[in-house]
């Protein structure tokens, strides 16, 4: 049975998401925020064996920023060391960003250039703020990243987001093949019961190489699930603090890698390396 599965199953992406726009030195002292952290965790996750990363960015008070000169830096400490590594900057629209905000990380520039850029595909509620996400916001950030050639990761939280995709298909604002984060567990979103999860699967066109993503206790859960029946999975403090469920110990991101790692041995799943989804995304 394991052998059937392992010859089954394509190798295993893992999409590290380090940092976010919420986490904070008070909730853990383990996530890294200035870039140098930044840089310093995906590196040693790098080493344990990643996919691609999605990154965030802080500005000297440790805020969340888009500004494309920290996000240079970021890229090129990276790039340095693991200059394969795919690399996804973050256009959210959590908080008091403008529309120009998040269009001008997409004007990085040479080897600062990302790979690829999140689109979240609608607004949407948090535990404590929205992601304002218009119809009219979205079509014009995927139509920048179709200028710039970056490829665009989709943010998917709910059913209405996979429609969405589809609209943007119709636009010819996006070209397969795709690539997207289906995110459960929000508090307004789609939760992690198995209905869900297959329902929104079920609704992606060909060519959608997606990750599986459990917010907070989800997050091991889902990667279970991941390492037998998905293309990929994210993980990373972003996403979840802890450990393990109950909340007893503060996680690392180098552990929450290692334990993907863990998962995928038990069926004999190889890791995807990042040259090997660059030419599955055509990057």
């Amino acid at each position: 049975m394991i052998s059937s599965l392992k010859d089954a199953l394509p190798p295993l992406s893992i999409t590290l998401a380090p940092t976010g726009m919420v986490p904070t030195y008070s909730m853990s002292a383990a996530v890294p925020l200035t870039p140098d952290e930044i840089i310093r965790d995906v590196l040693a996750c790098a080493e344990i064996g990643v996919s691609a990363v999605h990154l965030h960015a802080r500005d000297e008070n440790l805020r969340p920023t888009l500004a494309k000169e920290i996000y240079a830096r970021i890229i090129g400490g990276i790039r340095e060391k693991c200059p394969d590594l795919v690399l996804c900057v973050s256009c959210s629209g959590r908080g008091s960003i403008t529309l120009e905000q998040r269009l001008d990380v997409l004007n990085l520039q040479g080897d600062a250039k990302p790979d690829m850029a999140s689109l979240t595909l609608a607004s949407m509620n948090f535990s404590h703020d929205v992601s304002l996400n218009t119809t009219e916001t979205v079509k014009t950030l995927a139509g920048k990243m179709r200028e710039r050639g970056i490829r665009a990761e989709l943010e998917i939280f709910d059913l209405g987001m996979v429609n969405m995709m589809h609209v943007l298909i119709r636009h010819e604002l996006l070209s397969p093949p795709y690539y997207a984060n289906l995110l459960f567990g929000g508090i307004a979103s789609a939760q992690p019961g198995f209905l869900e999860i297959g329902t929104i699967i079920a609704g992606l066109p060909e060519q959608t190489h997606y990750n599986l993503v459990g917010l907070g206790e989800a997050q091991m859960p889902l990667a279970a699930i991941a390492a037998v029946s998905a293309p990929g999975v994210r993980v990373g403090l972003e996403d979840n603090l802890w450990l393990a469920a109950g909340r007893k110990k503060i996680a690392t991101n180098m552990q929450l890698v290692e334990k993907v790692h863990e998962l995928a041995a038990i069926t004999g799943r190889a890791i995807m390396t990042p040259a090997q989804l660059r030419s599955k995304l055509d990057l």
